[in-house]
């Protein structure tokens, strides 16, 4: 139980008085509080902290090693010119009476609003229906503090983590988390689960294109999405990271491409793998205001209690950025970069391809999913380190579902891409 301070418990008490002070004795270092117990059921590392590890005890052992990193999904390019000058001179004017501007709205700058409405859902949904944040994966721990627990598998790792935390599972059994209902995605079912073979749940996490294994949903499959959770009044929490990644005309941009997705999905977003905002931080939600409780009540006021509790809203300078990504020429220079990673991409599925591997992605997405049949995705991972100086990801990092491929993330500079091909095809080439 947590409670406000009252200075008053802590007035000196006089002599004689009857007022009795218990003292807890604690060894140094260590408070009298419990660990929240939810934590001691994540049994290994988050997955990016244990890669950097190992990364880094690596090059301690190799000092001379040029270690590429094709592992986390962080992007190398400079941020597109428009963009950049936007920022500064949001910076810059920070430094004026005319240009500060302190606390904002909680849930964004009205213009960004509009312009995320306008640009990427071009009447599906209302710009007081956008919320913006500092990037999709906050937003993801913040739903977890007014909802639950499905998945599908393999999935961005924090979709569960953040559910653990939360006390929404059991405890791991081996391979997952009681409690957490998987939907095995792989090759076999087109990576799209068995919805058929799916328990209802209060909440789905459904990732398009997919990370980790860049599968993009199609139509089709997210129309039974949708009718799925509508049959079961569940939550699809819809994660559209690469969205402007998808070439297929038949795979959505947007849940609210599918009629009636309104009353049952929240779509989460960034600028991050679009615009290199990795380190600026800046992405959106969109909680439909028809989407409503069991109890007739909204979770659009809901989400906009949550924002304005515990969010500041968006650095200025941020979205000042954010809103020359939707300028005419920002929009321009932030699709040459998609499209530079979309290259990136496409190389390193020919190469695996060409050696002979069986390979998923790679097309729309900026991850390339690498089969290893019948190896332990760690394995596969220190093998590939100790034999090319690359940095991938474990498959198993994602989930269960995961187990015998591993990621190679497009996110890199062309040099370092091709000389990663060159020393693939040195170790693996067949």
């Amino acid at each position: 139980m947590a409670s406000l301070m009252n200075t008053k418990s802590f007035a000196p008490v006089a002599r004689g008085s009857s007022r009795r002070v218990q003292a807890v004795r604690c060894s140094a270092g260590t408070v009298n509080v419990k660990r929240n117990p939810n934590f001691a059921k994540l049994v290994a590392g988050y997955l990016f902290p244990e890669i950097g590890r190992r990364r880094t005890a690596h090059q301690v052992a190799n000092p001379d090693a040029k270690i590429i990193s094709l592992g986390i999904g962080d992007t190398t390019e400079p941020l597109p010119p428009t963009i950049a000058k936007a920022m500064s001179e949001a910076s810059i004017g920070l430094g004026t009476s005319e240009g500060y501007g302190g606390y904002g709205d909680s849930e964004g700058q009205t213009p960004l609003r509009q312009a995320i409405a306008k640009t990427f859902y071009n009447g599906l949904v209302d710009m007081s229906e956008v919320f913006v944040s500092d990037g999709s994966k906050c937003d993801i721990a913040r739903l977890q503090m007014m909802f639950g627990k499905d998945t599908t598998d393999p999935s961005y790792p924090v979709y569960v983590d953040t559910s653990v935390m939360m006390g929404m599972s059991g405890n791991h059994n081996g391979t997952g988390f009681d409690g957490i209902e998987y939907m095995v995605c792989n090759a076999d079912n087109g990576f799209f689960p068995d919805l058929s073979k799916t328990a209802r749940t209060d909440l789905i996490f459904f990732c398009s294109p997919n990370n980790p294994t860049g599968a993009a949903a199609t139509r089709a499959q997210l129309t039974e999405l949708v009718a799925f959770a509508k049959k079961n009044g569940s939550i699809i929490i819809y994660d559209a990271a690469y969205a402007l990644y998808i070439e297929n005309p038949d795979c959505p941009k947007s849940i609210y491409e599918i009629p009636g997705a309104e009353e049952v999905a929240i779509e989460t977003c960034s600028f991050s793998k679009y615009a290199g905002f990795t380190g600026v931080r800046l992405g959106w939600t969109v909680v439909p205001k028809a989407m409503k409780f069991a109890d007739g009540t909204t979770l659009h006021g809901d989400w906009s209690r949550m924002m304005n509790t515990t969010f500041n809203g968006a650095s200025n300078v941020a979205q000042a950025g954010g809103l020359a990504c939707l300028s005419e020429s920002g929009y321009k220079e932030m699709m040459e970069l998609v499209n530079f990673y979309k290259d990136n991409a496409k190389i390193l599925r020919t190469a695996f391809l060409e050696m002979g591997f069986t390979v998923y992605g790679g097309i729309d997405a900026p991850y390339v999913w690498v089969g290893f049949p019948g190896s332990a995705s760690w394995d596969v991972f220190a093998d590939i380190l100790a034999k090319c100086d690359i940095v991938t990801t474990p498959g198993s990092g994602f989930g269960p579902a995961g187990e015998g491929f591993v990621r190679a993330s497009a996110f890199g500079s062309r040099a370092n891409i091709l000389e990663a091909v060159e020393r693939f095809k040195v170790a693996f080439g067949k």
